[in-house]
C-alpha cells in the first residue's frame, strides 16, 4: 500500500488501547467441537473418585482439583473444589478456538488456568473481539470469546450493551470532522481489517471515498468473520457440495487441484476453489487445521479421547460453510492488497489534535460490575 510509511501510520494498540492477553486454557479436554463430547467428559471426570479425578483432570501448577476459584462472570457453576463436585455439566459456550474455528468449551474456573475474567464480563450480543493475528490475516474479528493461542485481544466495547467503544478518546469525531461524515465504532474496526498491515499499524485516510471503500471491505471481511447474521453463500454453480458420503471416521484429507475436489478418505466435497484449499493463516493451512482438530485422537485413558464414534453430520455443514467463507475472504485479501492510503492522517495529525496518546485509563478495563460474582465456596467477589 503505497502513499504512506510505516512510521507515519499509528498502531493499532493506540488506536485500540484496551487490550487483554488471550486465555490460557492449560488442558485441552474443556474445548471441543461438539457439546455432546464436552458433557460426555464432564461425566466421566466425575465418576472418577480419588486419585482417578485428579489424573483425569490433568492437573497444572495454576489449577488442580483442590483448587479454590470464584465463578467466570456470568456463568452460574459450582464454587467447591472439583474433587468435592457433584454438580451437573456447565452450559458449553462457543469460542474461537483457532483462526476460523469455531469450537465449545466448558465455562467453568475451575477448570481453566487463566481465564481473563474481564473478557468474560463484556462478553455480549454486542460484543465483537478483534484478535491480532498471524501475517497473512493480521487480524481477526469475532463474535464469540477468543481461546485461541494468538496475539492480543481488543475488545471493541469497554462495557457490556455495546457502551463506551475501546477507541482512542476522541479518534470517532477526529476522523468525522476529517472526513465530513458520521464515524462509529464498528466503522473504525471494519477500515482497521481492511489496511492493517503485518507490524499492527493501521494507516488512516481523510479521503472520504477511499475511506467508504474500505469500511465497506472490512463490513465485508466483519460479516464474513463474525458468521452471526445471513449465512455466505456462492454463486450458483459455485457452491460446495458433498458429492461422495463422507465416511464415518475419515481419517485423511487431501485436495485435487484439478477437479477442485477436497477428499475426507473416500468422500468428496466440490467445488472447492484453490484459493480456499491454500487460505493459511501464518503457516497453517486452515482446512487442514480445522480437519486435524476434529480427527485428532486423544491419549488413551484421558478425557481428550473421549470423542464422537461418528463424523457428525453438524461437521459437515460446518465445513461447507467454511469453504465459502474462505473462498470469500480470499478476494477481500485481494482487494485488501489493492487498496492505496491516500490524504493519510499521521500519528503526528492524531497527536495535534490530542487523540494520541491515549490517556492510562483507556489501556485499562472498565469498572463494569454491576452484580455479585460469587467467589469460593460461595463466597462473593469483593471488586
Amino acid at each position: 500500500m503505497p502513499g504512506v510509511t510505516h512510521d507515519d501510520a499509528p498502531p493499532l494498540a493506540d488506536l485500540m488501547p484496551w487490550s487483554v492477553a488471550p486465555p490460557r486454557l492449560g488442558r485441552g479436554w474443556p474445548t471441543a467441537p461438539a457439546p455432546a463430547t464436552l458433557k460426555a467428559r464432564w461425566d466421566a471426570l466425575l465418576k472418577a473418585e480419588g486419585t482417578d479425578r485428579a489424573a483425569l483432570f490433568e492437573p497444572t501448577r495454576a489449577r488442580t482439583v483442590r483448587s479454590a476459584v470464584p465463578q467466570l462472570p456470568g456463568r452460574p457453576t459450582g464454587t467447591e473444589p472439583l474433587e468435592q463436585a457433584s454438580s451437573p455439566c456447565p452450559e458449553p459456550v462457543r469460542v474461537l478456538a483457532a483462526p476460523f474455528d469455531e469450537q465449545w468449551l466448558l465455562p467453568d474456573h475451575r477448570l481453566i488456568d487463566t481465564a481473563r475474567p474481564e473478557l468474560w464480563r463484556v462478553a455480549d450480543d454486542h460484543q465483537i473481539f478483534a484478535v491480532e493475528s498471524a501475517e497473512g490475516m493480521p487480524l481477526l474479528a469475532t463474535s464469540v470469546l477468543p481461546t485461541l493461542r494468538a496475539g492480543r485481544i481488543r475488545p471493541l466495547y469497554r462495557r457490556p450493551g455495546g457502551e463506551e467503544p475501546n477507541l482512542a478518546p476522541g479518534l470517532p469525531a477526529y476522523l468525522a470532522d476529517r472526513l465530513g461524515r458520521e464515524v462509529t465504532p464498528p466503522d473504525v474496526l471494519a477500515w482497521a481489517l481492511a489496511a492493517i498491515r503485518a507490524d499492527h499499524t493501521v494507516p488512516l485516510t481523510a479521503d472520504p471515498g477511499l475511506w467508504s471503500r474500505g469500511v465497506a471491505l472490512g463490513r465485508q471481511a466483519l460479516w464474513l468473520l463474525r458468521r452471526d447474521g445471513e449465512r455466505p453463500k456462492l454463486p450458483g454453480g459455485r457452491r460446495p457440495y458433498v458429492r461422495a458420503p463422507l465416511p464415518a471416521r475419515p481419517l485423511t484429507i487431501l485436495y485435487d487441484p484439478e477437479e477442485e475436489a477436497l477428499h475426507l478418505d473416500e468422500g468428496r466435497v466440490s467445488p472447492v476453489p484453490p484459493q480456499a484449499w491454500d487460505f493459511r493463516t501464518g503457516e497453517v493451512r486452515v482446512l487442514e487445521a480445522w480437519f486435524t482438530s476434529r480427527t485428532r485422537q486423544g491419549e488413551p485413558g484421558t478425557l481428550s479421547a473421549i470423542a464422537p464414534t461418528a463424523w457428525p453430520q453438524q461437521w459437515t455443514s460446518e465445513l461447507l460453510e467454511l469453504i465459502t467463507v474462505l473462498t470469500l475472504l480470499a478476494d477481500v485479501r485481494v482487494q485488501r492488497s489493492e487498496l492505496e492510503i491516500e490524504a493519510p492522517i499521521t500519528v503526528a495529525d492524531l497527536t495535534a489534535a490530542g487523540v494520541l496518546p491515549p490517556p492510562g485509563t483507556a489501556r485499562r478495563p472498565a469498572s463494569v460490575l454491576d452484580h455479585h460474582e460469587e467467589g469460593p465456596a460461595g463466597q462473593f467477589t469483593l471488586l
